[in-house]
């Protein structure tokens, strides 16, 4: 009886600290931007696919000297491979639908942009409310719907909002929705 107590107090031990390993091993990046600096946690165990992807853009430098494309307040803004004058930026194959991972675009999140299911590359948004509609629908049974999270802001939310409220009309694939006055990335970059 008692080593059944011991081996089941070191099975939970495992399993917590497992848990909490796991969760520790998250990695940052920081997107300093024209506007200030962005503190991001990328949720690696519910998108790995999404994650890696967006990792292997920072390490290649692709989203420095990039800009803030499309600003919609109450809603997102977005970036990922435009340059301030418009011209985009070449990307890799894109990577699979990750929105059935249990996260939800809140406010603060951080997903994937993309228009058709598995369509994703290097565009990127930060939600600035709770946008629940972006979520994969309950109904769902194909992977096919809503956009996917992999982070969340952990720092910076103010340097976002700031981004959130510039005047918009400037030059993109939203021009009316772009910045008039660009706000770069300046890089990104992961924390050790």
């Amino acid at each position: 009886m008692k080593m059944r107590r011991i081996l089941v107090g070191s099975l939970l031990a495992i399993i917590v600290l497992g848990t909490s390993s796991a969760q520790a091993s998250d990695t940052k990046v920081v997107m300093e931007t024209s506007s200030g600096e962005i503190a991001i946690e990328l949720n690696e165990s519910r998108a790995p696919k999404t994650v890696q992807n967006f990792l292997r853009y920072v390490a290649e430098h692709h989203f420095d000297g990039t800009v803030v494309y499309r600003v919609v307040p109450g809603f997102v803004i977005q970036a990922g491979s435009y340059e301030a004058d418009g011209r985009s930026r070449g990307v890799h194959e894109p990577i699979p639908l990750e929105a059935n991972n249990g996260l939800s675009n809140l406010r603060g999140t951080i997903a994937m942009a993309r228009t058709d299911p598995n369509t994703a590359t290097a565009e990127f948004f930060i939600n600035l409310a709770d946008n629940h509609s972006l979520d994969r629908h309950a109904d769902d049974s194909g992977n096919s719907t809503g956009y996917a999270v992999f982070g969340r802001v952990v720092s910076g939310m103010e340097v976002v909002d700031r981004i959130a409220a510039v005047p918009v009309g400037g030059v993109g694939p939203f021009p009316s929705e772009a910045p008039i006055q660009p706000i770069a990335i300046l890089r990104i970059f992961v924390v050790p």
